[in-house]
């Protein structure tokens, strides 16, 4: 593994432990380490679609907040994907919402 993923692992672990202040942790600390920018895009985009899931169902009476815990476990499932991709070194986009990680220009 080359330098810069070995010295952006922690940081790209913490953007999805820590999500929305795991990225703002990572971009005033590492933000010229591209392995670790790119799992706090991933963290970032995690983020903003599980608010905006959360905020649909729960609008949603009765079908919508029986659906709430799933969707919490489905972001859960993601956040643990991206957690194993980060310390494994690798770049691997999360299921669906990945490619809008790569959007994001900063």
């Amino acid at each position: 593994m080359t330098k810069e993923i070995e010295e952006g692992k922690i940081f790209a672990f913490l953007a999805y432990l820590l999500s929305i202040i795991g990225f703002l942790i990572v971009l005033l600390a590492k933000k010229d380490n591209k392995f670790a920018m790119y799992h706090a895009k991933q963290s970032l985009v995690l983020f903003i679609v599980y608010i905006i899931g959360w905020i649909i169902l729960a609008f949603i009476p009765i079908i919508g907040w029986a659906l709430l815990p799933v969707w919490w476990i489905l972001m859960l499932i993601m956040t643990i994907l991206g957690i194993i991709n980060s310390f494994s070194g690798k770049e691997k986009p999360l299921p669906i919402i990945g490619k809008y990680a790569k959007k994001i220009k900063i």
